[in-house]
């Protein structure tokens, strides 16, 4: 159904009819839920502290021994507030968070797997892209060259990638 057939087939609904389905919608799909909910009482701060201590939690579980350093967990809850409209600067903070506790993780054990460091860059690559797409590069300059400098200070295999990334930034935007 195009969206033109959805409109048409909306304005012949009395208004009861509309609600009775909205309703159903609300009741069926989580989704819909879950955005009606974060529409009505957007509680953004209570959100993303939820998520960062989630995040926190695959790298310093607080519960079991070993830490699963899952990039995709945060990487599901970065999608999904950009999808609910959170504010752009809790969404990069968010991002920026995430690449700070894996530095912290890795700065206490040895890893490894060069899958972790290829990863933590792709974020910082992505982070790097919506703070410069969101325009709130002021707010971010610091944290972002705090993470180059880290993972120079703890000679990260792609160490050198995250050199040339920054510099490319600051030619572009400072």
């Amino acid at each position: 159904m195009s969206k033109r057939d959805l409109k048409k087939y909306l304005t012949q609904l009395s208004k009861e009819q509309l609600e009775g389905q909205l309703l159903e919608l609300y009741e069926k799909f989580k989704d819909v839920k879950v955005y009606y909910d974060f529409a009505f009482n957007p509680n953004e701060e209570k959100l993303v502290g939820e998520a960062k201590i989630k995040i926190a939690n695959e790298y310093f579980p607080i519960k079991g021994k070993r830490a699963k350093m899952r990039r995709s967990v945060a990487q599901k809850y970065i999608k999904h507030f950009v999808t609910l409209g959170v504010d752009v600067t809790m969404v990069a903070d968010l991002m920026l968070f995430t690449i700070e506790t894996a530095q912290r993780f890795s700065s206490k054990r040895y890893i490894k797997y060069d899958s972790f460091f290829k990863s933590i860059f792709a974020a910082y690559q992505q982070a790097m892209h919506f703070i410069i797409e969101n325009g709130i590069v002021s707010e971010f300059l610091e944290r972002v060259v705090g993470i180059k400098e880290e993972a120079n200070r703890q000679n990260w295999m792609n160490k050198y990638e995250f050199n040339e990334l920054l510099e490319r930034f600051e030619d572009n935007f400072l």
